[in-house]
């Protein structure tokens, strides 16, 4: 699909995957405030670690299956025996630390709601409640961290979160819109900023 719509993307679109076109036109970077939602790309982007997101792209369907929808509350209460049904899935990554860790991730990720009413509230704190807006115009622009993915990620650690390095959370900021990081020319970019306010 050599940009048939010839419209203008992030360079890091791979037009040639319509998934991942639809992913980026669709989903990353826009706001997300649902709690569910911000568990599923927890989860995923602790996943990717090592790896590219595409990889971890065309199985979070299977995740979706496996994981129980992602909610924290039934993935919290995987035992060591449905930790080793998931690790004999091929359809996910089949990594026992990774696997392990979104178990506990659960665990904590329902501590932080019960202290701060959701997630949601928790993780937007770090970009002082709005999403962040950035001026890139080309690859060589994209950080692999900020300051605020540093905090986020020490806060998180600290916690006892797994597989949440400041550039995996930097990753997680840009996919839920925290930070809003398509490029000047992406025709996504100012459609997202002209939706905030609306959620």
């Amino acid at each position: 699909m050599p940009n048939e719509d010839n419209l203008n993307r992030c360079p890091w679109v791979d037009l040639t995957k319509d998934d991942y076109v639809r992913y980026h036109d669709l989903e990353w970077g826009v706001p997300v405030y649902d709690d569910r939602l911000l568990f599923e790309f927890l989860i995923l982007e602790g996943a990717q670690a090592g790896l590219s997101w595409y990889t971890v792209l065309r199985k979070r369907e299977n995740y979706r299956a496996l994981f129980e929808g992602f909610d924290p509350v039934k993935v919290a209460g995987f035992d060591g025996q449905r930790i080793q049904s998931l690790l004999a899935d091929p359809g996910i990554i089949r990594n026992r630390l990774k696997v392990n860790g979104a178990v506990t991730n659960a665990q904590l990720f329902l501590a932080v709601q019960e202290e701060f009413g959701s997630f949601s509230d928790y993780a937007w704190r770090f970009v002082g409640g709005k999403p962040m807006v950035n001026e890139l115009r080309e690859e060589g622009d994209f950080q692999s961290t900020t300051a605020e993915s540093d905090a986020l990620s020490k806060d998180l650690r600290q916690r006892g979160f797994k597989f949440v390095g400041p550039t995996i959370i930097y990753a997680h900021m840009q996919a839920t819109g925290m930070v809003n990081d398509h490029t000047l020319d992406c025709f996504r970019r100012q459609e997202i900023i002209e939706g905030y306010g609306r959620s």
